[in-house]
């Protein structure tokens, strides 16, 4: 039915959304855009809720001390500490704004109003990814120096020397090129790809709904205006559970760095 439906939709001046619909024009011919202003948006929340619960600290901590000081927590013990170990207690401050600040505004994709995730642009990501990808290749020269550093990276112990001829190119590429790169892209396309789904559904619910007479498209319509509410509430699952991966692959990668053999 769906098969059979689709066609007619299409040629009824229907217009399905994609990647068209995540490039914006700057407000008033500037160079400011949608995504950045969520961006704008998003961040100020980071640094309110941040500040917000630090401020006033008290040994029984209020409803917002207590949210700040589980979410530190959780990052600390969950993310650090684990893919770390006890000196990861000194990147906590870094990871801890890294994922909230991934989170939020992957929420952003999903809040009325802004509706808009700025990390499925790839530029956000990159960056993010970058900065991790330094982070974790500075602490490693510093702690093992350059030239060992980057023989441990890529001539791993125990292996016979023909086989180097083969590994040490996939070791380099691994470590120094496609470790930001797959940082970025997994970001980038789960919630581009998240969003479009939610945004298609919306669209096309509405058009069924007002464009196409009979039972099929009143019932396809309020089905994908239904369906709206369960992927919403997927959506901001696999928006959190993006920020945890991201920040967790960063901590790992800082660990595998300082660690004496890698």
């Amino acid at each position: 039915m769906i098969s059979a439906t689709a066609p007619a939709i299409l040629a009824s001046g229907f217009t399905p959304p994609g990647p068209e619909d995540f490039v914006f024009r700057g407000f008033g011919g500037s160079f400011f855009t949608w995504p950045m202003l969520v961006i704008v948006v998003g961040t100020s929340f980071v640094a309110w809720f941040m500040w917000a619960a630090s401020r006033h600290s008290r040994l029984v901590p209020g409803k917002l001390q207590y949210v700040g000081e589980n979410l530190y927590g959780f990052v600390r013990n969950q993310i650090a500490i684990d893919a770390i170990g006890k000196e990861g207690l000194k990147f906590v401050p870094y990871l801890a704004t890294l994922f909230l600040f991934i989170a939020v505004l992957n929420i952003c994709g999903i809040v009325p109003v802004l509706a808009f995730p700025p990390t499925s642009k790839i530029a956000l990501p990159l960056f993010l990814a970058l900065i991790s990808w330094v982070i974790f290749n500075f602490v490693g020269i510093r702690r093992h120096g350059a030239g060992r550093y980057f023989k441990e990276m890529c001539f791993p112990p125990g292996v016979p020397w023909p086989i180097y001829f083969l590994l040490v190119p996939i070791e380099f590429l691994s470590t120094f090129v496609f470790r930001p790169i797959t940082l970025c892209l997994r970001l980038t396309f789960n919630m581009f790809a998240g969003h479009l789904v939610l945004l298609l559904c919306i669209v096309g619910g509405e058009y069924l709904l007002t464009h196409t007479k009979g039972l099929v498209g009143f019932g396809f319509g309020t089905f994908s205006w239904l369906a709206v509410i369960v992927l919403t509430a997927f959506e901001g699952f696999v928006q959190l559970l993006q920020a945890y991966v991201f920040t967790l692959l960063s901590a790992l990668y800082i660990g595998g760095a300082l660690a004496e053999e890698h």
